[in-house]
């Protein structure tokens, strides 16, 4: 069995953001104390090297903006970079599975009508859920920032009775239920979950790779950062569709 740990990054609503983004951070079940204590080892080393305590919630927009726990550190602009990437190298020596989906809302509301990024996502999420339970033989049980905890789970329910996928090499749409998926999604406080904090980064990285900052003299979360990740990186999740590893993009 696998723990699937998300986060979003961006808005549903037209204007406030260009896009909006699912991070996704996969856990073998059998690891989790193993990786757990890792992560544990690893805060007190953050707040060994940049005094943030081990418990303070660690999200893209507070090392973008030195917000919560982080304001009262004063953190400069090259510390908060350095515990961004920090965080990105170490999914991979966790031996973590990363992925993320990224609706540009915009356009995609010229697609389809009565839009809504945050289902339009979380579908493009279960479908490589379920890809990922029936080609592995595993099953997962998924954990979320809590807020949208109604949508997210009614979404799952209909996944696992009728759940389809769009054919790779064709028109129309496979059947394709998502029966893998182990009971209702389960809603996390993200103060609360180390791993809901990651998806987080991960999804707000995913963003910055398909549309780069402003130039600038340090860029917290650049282009490449995405690609700190290295072999944690889902691949498989996009490698019909293409375009950089771990990351698909709707439309």
């Amino acid at each position: 069995m696998h723990l699937a740990y998300v986060d979003e990054s961006g808005s549903t609503g037209p204007g406030s953001s260009l896009t909006f983004t699912l991070g996704c951070v996969l856990i073998d079940a059998t690891r989790w104390p193993d990786v757990f204590d890792e992560m544990i080892e690893y805060r007190r080393f953050l707040r060994d090297e940049f005094d943030i305590p081990v418990r303070a919630e660690i999200k893209a927009n507070y090392l973008l903006r030195n917000g919560g726990a982080l304001r009262a550190l004063g953190l400069s602009e090259g510390a908060r970079y350095r515990v961004y990437r920090g965080l990105m190298r170490l999914q991979n020596k966790l031996e973590l599975r990363a992925f993320a989906v990224v609706i540009r809302k915009d356009i995609a509301a010229q697609r389809r009508h009565q839009f809504d990024p945050r289902e339009v996502a979380w579908e493009y999420l279960i479908q490589r859920f379920e890809r990922f339970t029936t080609n592995e033989r595993t099953q997962v049980l998924v954990f979320h920032d809590e807020g949208e905890g109604t949508i997210v789970r009614s979404l799952v329910r209909k996944a696992r009775r009728i759940g389809t996928a769009g054919s790779a090499f064709g028109t129309g749409s496979l059947k394709r239920p998502a029966r893998l998926i182990l009971d209702d999604p389960v809603s996390r406080k993200s103060h609360e979950s180390y791993f809901v904090q990651l998806a987080d980064l991960n999804a707000y990285a995913a963003f910055r790779n398909l549309y780069p900052p402003p130039a600038r003299a340090v860029n917290i979360v650049p282009q490449n950062m995405w690609n700190e990740l290295g072999d944690a990186r889902f691949a498989k999740v996009n490698m019909l569709r293409g375009g950089t590893p771990g990351i698909v993009s709707w439309p």
